[in-house]
């Protein structure tokens, strides 16, 4: 046997889900609903997608039926987790008819996140350097309960082997769960991140798993590096994005790009933010929120009466560069986890592998080939 590695059948799974929901978590997961994979809080276990994969392309995302009812047989949806850690809007303030102002409450869930890949858990952490000082990421953040889901079966546009940051869950976690469908049934080997890991297991049914099971769920885990349908080029990415400025390789890509912004509100790690100012028609009520804003709008670089990037290739140069060059300069990592979603979620089908590796063909002698 295995010290310390627990395996949980299917019921059991459910049962964990009641577990947390009783010591008064939100637990949020995947589920299957408007012909995709998203993320809701779920009533039960019982809401999560058994049966259902994804086929995923440049510019294509599409359910479908899988031969087995593996719950966390898909990759990447449309949303990450972010959006709860870092909402899409949030409201500040407000005022009425008097004038009075009052800023806005906020009701900080405590969250329970079941199934995050290993890409998603990067993305939280870069989060949460990124975010530091945010006071309102910091208490959605504080107290949450991650159950990570280890990759087996990674998809067309899956990369983050090449990106480090998986298959399999590293860190970050409570439990990870690998989850395996045989002639033994329907199970999940779970490793224990934490103490409060430990203690929510403890409330569920369990046994300790055998050292082949161990041994053959980090098998797959493992094989599922060697699955990936893209990888970014060898060599130094933050010299390439550096040297590559005038290369002729943005234009192309500008002519392709419709600076739409899918692939920053796809991305689990782009933040920027923007405010905005309302009022009603009445002219008795005003408030502001914060939204999420995207380096590809036209105003996001407005200073002093013009924008600085009004060019297509100037904003997707900013948008790709900062990812995987100047984010190291500012955050010391990059800020691409290899999830793929850009590239499934782009209208124009641009894939930021290929024009990754693009530029790299050009400036080989700079990254080594």
């Amino acid at each position: 046997m295995t010290a310390g590695i627990r395996v949980l059948d299917r019921s059991g799974l459910d049962r964990l889900v009641g577990v947390l929901q009783g010591e008064g978590y939100r637990v949020v997961g995947p589920v299957a609903r408007d012909d995709a994979i998203v993320l809701a809080e779920l009533a039960s276990g019982a809401e999560l997608p058994a049966g259902w994969g994804v086929e995923t392309a440049p510019g294509r995302y599409r359910l479908r039926r899988r031969a087995d009812a593996a719950v966390f047989g898909h990759s990447a949806g449309p949303q990450s987790w972010k959006r709860f850690l870092h909402p899409p809007h949030r409201p500040l303030w407000h005022s009425g008819p008097d004038g009075e102002y009052v800023a806005a409450g906020e009701d900080v869930p405590r969250y329970a996140f079941l199934g995050v890949r290993a890409c998603d858990l990067a993305a939280i952490s870069v989060l949460g350097t990124v975010l530091a000082a945010s006071g309102a990421f910091a208490r959605r953040r504080q107290g949450l309960f991650t159950i990570a889901a280890n990759c087996t079966e990674p998809g067309e546009v899956c990369f983050c082997a090449s990106m480090g940051t998986g298959p399999g869950a590293k860190a970050g976690y409570d439990l990870a769960l690998t989850e395996r469908l045989d002639d033994d049934g329907h199970r999940f080997v779970v490793a224990v991140g934490s103490a409060e890991g430990d203690r929510i297991l403890s409330l569920v049914a369990t046994r300790e798993a055998a050292d082949r099971e161990v041994a053959d769920a980090r098998a797959d885990v493992e094989a599922a590096a060697g699955k990936m349908g893209r990888a970014m080029p060898p060599g130094d990415l933050r010299t390439l994005m550096r040297e590559s400025r005038e290369s002729p390789v943005w234009s192309e890509i500008a002519s392709r790009c419709l600076t739409c912004g899918n692939c920053t509100m796809v991305c689990p790690t782009c933040f920027c933010t923007t405010t905005e100012d309302v009022t009603d028609v009445t002219g008795e009520h005003a408030g502001r929120a914060e939204r999420w804003a995207s380096c590809f709008e036209l105003d996001f670089s407005y200073v002093h009466g013009g924008s600085v990037r009004e060019s297509g290739d100037s904003r997707y140069r900013q948008w790709l560069s900062h990812k995987l060059s100047t984010w190291h300069d500012q955050f010391g990592t990059s800020g691409c986890v290899g999830c793929g979603r850009c590239i499934a979620w782009c209208p124009a089908g641009i894939d930021i592998t290929a024009e990754a590796a693009r530029l790299a063909g050009e400036g080989a002698g700079h990254v080594g080939g």
